[in-house]
């Protein structure tokens, strides 16, 4: 089987839902195959996700991703059930581990044995969604008694990774691989970390959907878009999880430093640790034949889906110009 190649919007399109609801209309009418939402808080993007079956026929719908530590295996199949009512065939439950800070610090939640809770997460709502009942206690998540009626066609589970056994795991457990902020030259690192993961579960890697949310920005002023990453971006590199990333990519030295200037509380420093050269490695900026390039190239190494994210702080300006760069008039795979 050869997956396709999609183009996505990324959501929510800011704190109020109708700008959200207004975006999806839009990017269906101009042929985005997918929305794909962002689920760090309010709005949620579980409850909104329901709100679009509503207003949508073809498009695609993914969260990318809901957090493992936030939700039970028994809430997330609940709700994994009833999007896939809801839109059939065209929902996709994305799990992940988000990070120490949103899980520590915003939910007061352990973020304990990651790698675990996600595997085990996504067996168990898997199963769950087949109607199995549940018998489940291993590594502290445990579901008894609990069964829910089978969906004939549930929606797929694809995993968040970033370094190497998240990754396999993805591959290996998951029906796709989601993955953000990563400099190019690690690509066929991750791609690597993909094949070995799928040939664990028997699969050929080639029909594992590589999922990306991509950092975009049609701009003739450079220097500035790399200043909106920068700000948007360096605390993000701060945090354990996309710290350790970075220096498993390539860029150890940079990833020092960053952690270095954060435990200093020197903002200046910890974002100047993001040079240009390696915001170019990560972010999409230029014109919007520059990006709409950038895109496809990376759709050829290997990417099946490429969500398209404005830059955070972009004027609404270059945000609309961002998104209609990939209209379906404008540009196909």
């Amino acid at each position: 089987m050869t997956l396709r190649k999609r183009i996505a919007v990324t959501l929510p399109a800011g704190p109020r839902i109708a700008d959200t609801l207004e975006r999806v209309r839009w990017a269906e009418q101009h042929g985005f195959d997918d929305a794909w939402f962002a689920d760090a808080g309010a709005p949620d993007a579980l409850t909104t996700a329901a709100a679009l079956a509503g207003i949508t026929q073809h498009i695609r719908i993914g969260v990318a991703v809901t957090p493992v530590f936030t939700r039970t295996p028994a809430v997330l199949a609940a709700t994994a059930n009833t999007l896939g009512q809801l839109l059939p065939g065209r929902f996709v439950l994305g799990l992940g581990t988000s990070s120490q800070t949103m899980m520590i610090d915003w939910h007061g939640v352990a973020f304990d044995k990651p790698l675990t809770r996600v595997r085990n997460t996504a067996l168990l709502v898997r199963s769950m969604l087949r109607g199995e009942k549940s018998d489940f206690d291993q590594n502290g998540l445990r579901s008894r008694n609990y069964r829910q009626e089978a969906l004939e066609n549930p929606p797929p589970i694809y995993l968040a990774a970033l370094r190497p056994k998240m990754i396999e795991t993805a591959a290996e457990v998951g029906d796709g691989v989601i993955i953000n902020l990563w400099p190019r030259s690690a690509l066929p690192k991750i791609l690597e970390h993909v094949k070995i993961g799928a040939a664990r579960a028997g699969k050929d890697w080639r029909d594992v959907e590589i999922v990306n949310r991509a950092m975009v920005l049609v701009t003739e002023d450079k220097p500035a878009a790399r200043g909106l990453f920068r700000a948007a971006f360096a605390s993000y590199y701060a945090n354990p999880v996309y710290n350790h990333f970075l220096a498993w990519a390539g860029f150890a030295g940079a990833a020092g430093e960053i952690a270095a200037g954060w435990a200093a509380r020197d903002r200046v420093r910890t974002a100047a640790a993001l040079s240009d050269a390696l915001v170019d490695e990560i972010a999409v900026i230029g014109s919007a034949d520059e990006c709409r390039a950038r895109i496809a190239a990376d759709a050829d190494a290997g990417i099946h889906t490429q969500i398209i994210a404005p830059l955070a702080g972009a004027a609404p300006a270059a945000v609309a110009a961002t998104l209609a760069a990939f209209a379906a008039d404008r540009f196909r795979f």
